[in-house]
This record gives structure tokens, C-alpha cells and sequence, in this order.
């Protein structure tokens, strides 16, 4: 799975991750153990103090440390997250370019530690380490 899905996700216009279009998430970059995806943010993700969501940051990170992951997968190996955590160091408004860069630290056996951070106009917005389960 995780080569033909990584091909269909890189495509425009893709439908193999709905999430990713419900979002408007777009794949920059997938290559072995890294990943970028970039997201704008529209109306529909600002929460009720005006600025982005910390959960629309939060999935950015965890999707974009995914598909770093995914990307170094041998074929049928699938992946989980089993533990996040994320730092929020600025707010984001309504229609800015979020750019979330992720890399794999350390991949074992059964488990791989990522880190991933987004960006805002060359700003950094937040930050995460994750270790992904291999099943």
C-alpha cells in the first residue's frame, strides 16, 4: 500500500486521502523518511478567537510525520501514531500559508521517532515530536 497510495496522494486533484482534500492539504514532497505539506488557511479553520485552530496545527503535524513515516515503509507495512506532542509558539490568521516539514529521527523495528515543525511566512508556529508504531 504505501507506494501506490503515496503516488495517488502526490497527485492533484487526489482522492485516496479525503481528508487531505476536505482541508486542502497538498503534498509539496514525499521522499524517503521526509515529508511537506502545505496548507492555507481558510475561514472554516479559525476557531472563535480568530486565528487557526491548535487541532488543524496538530493535524498538519501528525499527517505530515505520517507520510515521512509511510515514505520509509517497507511494502505492507502500515503505520499508527502512538504518541504526539506539539508546541504552539505564535497565532495563525485567516488565509495564511502553513508549510509543515517533517523527518524521521530514528526508525526501529516496530517503532519510528519523528519530528516535524510549521511554518508561516518564514515564522515558526509549532512544533512536534511523534513516535509511529510499525504494524
Amino acid at each position: 500500500m504505501p507506494q501506490s497510495y503515496l503516488e495517488c496522494v502526490c497527485r492533484e486533484g487526489q482522492s485516496v486521502n479525503p481528508l487531505f482534500a476536505f482541508l486542502g492539504v497538498e503534498v509539496v514532497e514525499i521522499v524517503t523518511d521526509r515529508a511537506v505539506l502545505s496548507l492555507p488557511v481558510k475561514p472554516e479553520l479559525i476557531q472563535g478567537n480568530g486565528v487557526a485552530a491548535g487541532g488543524i496545527l496538530a493535524t498538519l503535524l501528525d499527517e505530515t510525520m505520517a507520510h515521512a513515516v509511510l515514505a520509509g515503509n517497507k511494502p505492507g507495512e502500515h503505520t499508527a501514531t502512538v504518541n504526539m506532542n506539539v508546541s504552539y509558539f505564535r497565532p495563525v490568521n485567516t488565509y495564511a500559508s502553513l508549510v509543515c516539514e517533517a523527518r524521521v529521527t530514528k526508525r526501529g523495528r516496530r517503532v519510528v521517532f519523528v519530528e516535524a515543525v510549521v511554518r508561516s511566512n518564514g515564522h515558526e508556529v509549532a512544533r512536534a515530536t511523534a513516535s509511529f508504531l510499525l504494524v
